[in-house]
């Protein structure tokens, strides 16, 4: 049975570009093509994908992707998308466009479009399965599975906003695809985010303390810092939480399945801490 084109996927075809041959992509039968004849198919669940060649395997996988909706589901990283969506606000017009790079299941793109009900918005990731999420997550966010790390199949200048919330970045692209006056929202963890929880749960990737110094270094030919807001609080974790909470970080693919179900000394309560900036093109 065809697929028809998502109205929110629709808004994006002025913006989108064939990952092939840099052409306008326009609606086929449950695809996108362009003039070419490269074809991208769209998914039933929402999505498109644009991914050609070798395919990325880094995203969520199945039950990451379950995991992360159902964590952020209980509102425990609230405060982390509600400054997301400040910072986005506070710098651009309501009828904009947001790209969020690595959207994961779009919880934190959805908290920005409600806050501008004027904008669409296009989560990108590389995982199908965190896209089904992001494709119904709100009613103007689009979805497409494509790689940060491969140039954005994006016209130049077309974001207001970009969002790299947890997500690997590519300045040099984010540079390109923002418009003049636009802003990029970069969210990481200092070094006291789930202390309590990595001190306890084998195998749980450390946070890098020469991560903001590399941060820095890739970012500032591109940009400069326009402010930085400091999210800090403790909130309490039921025993499911906390399996939701490490299933759905890249920790989970270094802990085999007795850990994630063994967690008798794991703590009830942890430390969310981070640094969202929005930053300027230079």
């Amino acid at each position: 049975m065809p697929v028809s084109l998502p109205p929110a996927l629709e808004s994006f075809l002025d913006l989108l570009r064939c990952p092939t041959c840099g052409a306008c992509l326009h609606p086929g039968r449950s695809t996108l093509r362009c003039p070419a004849g490269h074809t991208f198919n769209i998914s039933r669940h929402g999505y498109v994908s644009l991914l050609t060649g070798i395919r990325a395997t880094s995203g969520d996988d199945a039950t990451m992707a379950r995991a992360r909706d159902r964590f952020l589901a209980t509102g425990r990283y609230g405060p982390i998308r509600r400054i997301v969506a400040h910072l986005a606000a506070d710098a651009v017009p309501g009828q904009s466009t947001v790209v969020d790079v690595g959207c994961g299941t779009g919880y934190y793109l959805a908290g920005v479009l409600k806050q501008l009900p004027g904008a669409r918005g296009l989560g990108l990731d590389t995982s199908v399965r965190a896209l089904r999420v992001t494709a119904r997550a709100h009613e103007r966010a689009a979805a497409a599975a494509w790689d940060v790390f491969r140039p954005l199949p994006l016209t130049d200048g077309m974001a207001d906003v970009v969002l790299d919330v947890f997500a690997p970045r590519n300045p040099s692209e984010f540079h390109r695809v923002l418009r003049p006056g636009g802003r990029l929202v970069v969210v990481r963890p200092t070094g006291r985010h789930l202390h309590e929880l990595r001190s306890q749960v084998p195998g749980m990737v450390a946070i890098d303390p020469a991560k903001e110094r590399r941060l820095h270094k890739v970012l500032t030919p591109f940009f400069e810092a326009a402010g930085t807001e400091l999210v800090e609080y403790v909130t309490s974790l039921t025993r499911s939480e906390v399996l939701d909470l490490v299933g759905m970080t890249p920790s989970a693919r270094h802990l085999n399945g007795s850990d994630l179900g063994d967690y008798g000394l794991a703590p009830d309560q942890v430390t969310v801490s981070v640094l969202a900036t929005a930053y300027r093109p230079r």
